[in-house]
């Protein structure tokens, strides 16, 4: 009995469909998509029974894991501010940083997200930036002392207002710009004095990239919160092939909460 899902990320796949980018030619699962050709892309199985104890946890897991532990490298008691915080990655490293002893708050698209956050996964506060006006304000009514960490899953102008809002020393993981995959028009335009004076590190990166030295770490530490039930899991699940092209669209419209999956296969009883 095998379920395959879809679990290719949406930020290579929005890459791979524009007609250029400087990025299609840096890494290999970066190429541009031709028109006409087979799309290639992973699948997994649900594994009902084996000896073997080397399956992968998921590669949002291993994304949030190495992008805040590894490139944020936090410190108990910092403040960190998580964008696209009910997605696949987002949500993880919300709860990987409050396990660490961060306060941690999410940004989001609707008001049963911000619940969601702050009820099942503990984030200390949350807030929907369709209904804030001014994010530079808003980010210093949620953070007063200042931003240590952010982990950057949408580009455009609320990473502008994060820098605004950072503290010295402050770093920032690119994982995604999801703002600026439709319209290039909100991309971000930083204020480098800032960067500068402030001393920020902004720093891009891919997860295979960091897999190698980090994976031992990752199973080691993510199974320990699974297995005690300290860490959330969250799947939003589609039913059928067909069902594909909204699923995509969803990712884009905030739809989803958690990782979006399309099963293929329904399980045998």
């Amino acid at each position: 009995m095998v379920r395959h899902r879809n679990k290719q990320s949406k930020y290579a796949k929005i890459n791979r469909m524009k007609s250029f980018s400087a990025s299609q030619d840096v890494i290999s699962y970066s190429t541009r998509i031709t028109p006409g050709t087979a799309i290639d892309g992973p699948g997994i199985g649900k594994v009902v029974a084996s000896g073997n104890n080397k399956f992968v946890k998921g590669l949002g897991g291993m994304t949030a894991y190495v992008g805040f532990f590894e490139l944020c490298k936090p410190k108990r008691g910092e403040k960190v501010f998580v964008s696209a915080a009910c997605g696949s990655i987002g949500s993880l490293v919300g709860q990987y940083a409050k396990l660490f002893g961060c306060y941690v708050v999410g940004c989001v698209g609707s008001q049963n997200k911000v619940a969601f956050l702050k009820d099942k996964l503990g984030f200390d506060d949350a807030f929907n930036y369709k209904e804030e006006i001014d994010q530079s304000s808003t980010l210093r009514r949620y953070f007063s002392e200042g931003i240590d960490i952010y982990f950057d899953n949408v580009g455009g102008k609320m990473l502008e207002a994060v820098i605004d809002n950072m503290n010295t020393f402050g770093r920032v993981a690119v994982c995604g710009a999801t703002s600026e995959y439709i319209d290039i028009r909100k991309r971000a335009s930083l204020d480098l004095v800032n960067v500068i004076y402030k001393r920020i590190t902004i720093q891009g990166f891919l997860t295979p990239d960091l897999m190698i030295h980090h994976f031992q770490n990752f199973m080691i530490k993510t199974s320990n919160y699974l297995r005690t039930g300290e860490l959330q899991v969250t799947e939003d699940i589609s039913l059928g092939i067909k069902s594909i092209p909204s699923a995509f669209v969803g990712l884009f419209n905030g739809s989803n909460i958690g990782k979006k999956i399309v099963k293929l296969v329904e399980e045998e009883e």
